[in-house]
């Protein structure tokens, strides 16, 4: 009952929140690329100490001496809305692959838009992936890194599902080597609105992968073994 108290609290301070930070963004809409970006940066560091402050979540970094100074493809393990937020926090400035239908979300479409995404169209089919490996050459050139989720979607704490190929063809096509990270968050911060309970979140950076010589399934293994194995090291959070 508490715990879904705090839960209703935090979304009651991001739709607050949310649409401020929305209407700073469109108000300095002129503005490079980076500068945006850092006014969606300063909206997650908000969401996250509001989230420690009301729910209780804290978290932790390991690994960050394994951040290097290129460009890398950050490719990450989803089951929370966290690690979307915390990742901005600890490297450079980030482009996220999204589904373009995000872009249409009232306020926090309109802000993402401007914070420099690479958008998806499934509708595209076959020529997605080449559209993707051109935006994602346009970011890397704007002085941004790339975030993608392999497994596509937010996946259930504990639950494992196939990761696709798309981010490895990516991190392959352009060519950038891949930086890998584990978190355990989905197990305090779950998909939906609430179920968020108090604790300490893990994330683990992982070293650097390269995709030379590698063909999309190697590398999504690679990718994959070291993700998943962090993950189950990890555990769920004390």
């Amino acid at each position: 009952m508490i715990a879904d108290l705090r839960a209703l609290l935090f979304l009651l301070f991001q739709a607050v929140v949310t649409p401020v930070y929305a209407a700073v963004f469109l108000l300095f809409c002129w503005l490079p690329r980076i500068p945006r970006y850092l006014i969606a940066r300063h909206w997650c560091r908000v969401n996250l100490l509001a989230a420690r402050w009301i729910c209780g979540i804290r978290w932790r970094v390991i690994g960050r001496e394994n951040i290097p100074a290129s460009a890398h493809i950050v490719m990450s393990k989803h089951s929370s809305t966290f690690e979307t937020l915390a990742l901005n926090l600890y490297f450079p400035p980030l482009s996220f692959v999204a589904k373009k239908e995000l872009l249409s979300i009232p306020f926090f479409g309109w802000g993402f838009a401007l914070a420099s995404p690479i958008t998806i169209d499934r509708q595209a089919g076959h020529d997605a992936m080449q559209q993707m490996i051109q935006q994602g050459r346009a970011r890397l050139a704007q002085g941004f890194w790339i975030v993608i989720y392999p497994e596509g979607t937010r996946i259930r704490a504990g639950t494992r599902a196939r990761y696709k190929t798309g981010g490895a063809r990516l991190a392959i096509g352009l060519p950038a080597p891949v930086l890998p990270v584990a978190h355990n968050a989905g197990y305090l911060w779950p998909k939906g609105l609430f179920g968020k309970k108090p604790g300490t979140i893990t994330l683990s950076i992982g070293p650097s992968i390269s995709p030379d010589g590698k063909d999309a399934a190697q590398l999504t293994q690679e990718i994959e073994s070291w993700i998943e194995g962090e993950v189950a090291r990890l555990g769920v959070p004390a």
